[in-house]
């Protein structure tokens, strides 16, 4: 057998061996778990990242093969997303794709791994995690609420505002879903691409952060969702409602990061101190309103182009 070949089997048996570990601490330790799961993909992306895809497919099939024995159908789900994100995140890396497209291309990977196992769960086993948890989250908070009434004699929330605040959080579960498959994708990929450039692995590099431009037709599907409220007014509940307030926080999102990178581009063109570029960052929580404003602004009227008829060269 090929020197080549050999060094590809013995790895793979080591990376899966490695995959193997981190998903147990994960699974099994509680405290080191939290910590071992940002790094669970790892071992699939470097050999993703190394070998091509029929090698990296048939390490997978392994990771999955043996998440089973270890941790049975509890664990299995658990792994098939960390191989997913790790196969797809490995093979941009190796073909040399741009950072947003592979961190895009693995957020909709793991998206779309959790939303199949989503309806295998309840088609093959009729178990509704999602609904299950909003129940018992709902139960929890209702007697802590009730407990609260008792010790100081008022009443925080109305039953009928309790039922609304959890049927908003019902409504907008895809969007939730998606803004946190995203979030977690983004924080993996930053903890493991150092890694895997000190173990010379070449990994792409994000633009910075102040020259983030969305696509204008963000602000277009923006404005259409607001003729939609204003004028149609979907009934509460309706599937038109629940369409236009999830893709709502989507855009919300966006904009509000528009319109932060809009502030650090302006405090980075004016030579102001960067520690008033995360003070923006930080205060775009509570004031995310005006954030939204700068990013439409920005998009629709190209406000950096009145702060600077040139952006600074990198």
């Amino acid at each position: 057998m090929p020197k080549k070949q050999t060094s590809k089997l013995a790895q793979g048996a080591m990376m899966t061996a490695l995959f193997t570990v981190l998903l147990a601490l994960a699974f099994y330790v509680p405290l080191v778990g939290t910590v071992a799961t940002l790094f669970v993909a790892l071992p699939i992306i470097w050999y993703a990242a190394t070998y091509d895809l029929k090698a990296t497919l048939l390490v997978a099939t392994a990771g999955c093969i043996i998440s089973l024995l270890i941790g049975g159908l509890l664990a299995f789900p658990f792994a098939l997303l960390f191989i997913a994100l790790g196969v797809v995140m490995g093979y941009g890396i190796r073909t040399k794709k741009s950072k947003e497209m592979v961190f895009l291309s693995s957020s909709v990977a793991v998206l779309l791994a959790s939303a199949i196992q989503y309806i295998v769960s309840i088609k093959l086993f009729e178990i509704d995690f999602i609904k299950d948890s909003i129940a018992l989250v709902r139960t929890t908070y209702t007697e802590s609420l009730e407990y609260s009434k008792e010790l100081t004699g008022q009443e925080v929330f109305t039953q009928e505002q309790l039922n609304l605040m959890f049927e908003t959080i019902e409504l907008t579960i895809p969007a939730n879903v998606t803004i946190a498959v995203f979030l977690i994708t983004f924080i993996i990929m930053m903890v493991n691409l150092p890694i895997l450039k000190r173990l010379g692995v070449d990994v792409p590099k994000f633009a910075p952060f102040r020259h983030m431009r969305l696509p204008k037709a963000i602000l277009w599907y923006y404005l259409a969702i607001l003729v939609v409220d204003i004028f149609i007014q979907p009934a509460s509940g309706s599937t038109l409602h629940m369409v236009t307030l999830n893709i709502s926080m989507v855009l919300w999102i966006l904009l509000v990061l528009q319109g932060i990178s809009l502030v650090h581009f302006f405090i980075h063109v004016k030579g102001l101190p960067k520690a008033l570029a995360w003070l923006a960052t930080i205060f775009a929580v509570p004031l995310y309103s005006f954030f939204v404003l700068l990013g439409i602004l920005d998009l629709g009227f190209n406000i950096r182009g009145f702060i600077d008829k040139e952006q600074p060269k990198e």
